[in-house]
């Protein structure tokens, strides 16, 4: 069995990951559910939510959408407090080079774009959505394979636009320095946030109990390293969002 927490995990707040791991760990054991007594930051994401017995993860909502559906279960979405957002919700921000002329994704929706991945709801999902409602259209034409890389192909120019996790943009700016080298031009509509979830057909509530009294017991510096705040329960229905297509002209 297995359990990681892979979305916002940085050299800084790894200590504060495990630390939260044991308090939800002990608070599932205390109700009867085996988990094990560690993190696990070697098994890929995608893989560990396939496996029968993962025990908790959390899960952006494109993936869930497109693959995971029916073969997870919901527990609940993290609160990270976002500003501009409810709870349990997040969105992406639009991010080109500080010293950028455009001042909107309308002056910059035709420039070359990174993604970090077309599964991505942050980096290709929630930014097709947005520019779609605006009349635009967007042109990805590099695949980075982390938010982060995204934010450095802009700065290093091999790419002008980039969207961002807007949790990851506020790490980003903690903790990353290419991040002073970038402004935000605009933001996306919200979706719900990361998602804690575990393996299909269990009772989600035992769960959602120990998750939601772990981070109530958090100390005040692991939950400022967290960003978290809670977990929300949002009914499944809150997940009922079109699938993006692939990127044009992108590479398969």
């Amino acid at each position: 069995m297995i359990a990681n927490l892979p979305m916002y995990l940085w050299p800084a707040n790894i200590a504060a990951h495990d630390r939260l791991w044991a308090l939800i760990r002990d608070g599932l054991r205390g109700r009867g559910i085996a988990a094990p007594d560690s993190l696990d930051y070697i098994t890929n994401h995608m893989d560990g939510w396939a496996r029968p017995d993962q025990v908790l993860s959390m899960i952006c909502n494109l993936p869930y959408r497109a693959q995971f559906r029916g073969k997870v279960t919901l527990i609940g979405a993290g609160d990270y407090a976002l500003a501009g957002v409810a709870p349990g919700y997040y969105h992406s921000v639009f991010v080109v080079r500080a010293d950028d002329p455009a001042a909107s994704l309308a002056e910059a929706s035709a420039y070359p774009m990174a993604i970090n991945e077309p599964l991505s709801n942050s980096g290709w999902g929630m930014p097709q959505q947005y520019a779609l409602s605006q009349g635009l259209s967007l042109n990805a034409v590099l695949r980075t394979g982390a938010h982060r890389e995204s934010l450095r192909a802009v700065v290093e120019g091999r790419a002008d636009l980039a969207a961002l996790d807007g949790i990851t943009w506020l790490n980003m700016q903690r903790w990353e320095p290419l991040a002073a080298r970038a402004k935000v031009i605009g933001h996306t509509h919200a979706t719900p946030g990361m998602t804690f979830v575990t393996a299909a057909r269990q009772d989600p509530v035992p769960y959602f109990a120990a998750i939601s009294d772990a981070i109530a017991s958090l100390e005040t510096a692991d939950r400022e390293l967290l960003n978290l705040r809670g977990i929300i329960a949002l009914p499944d229905a809150a997940y009922d969002i079109p699938l993006p297509p692939y990127p044009a002209n992108f590479p398969v």
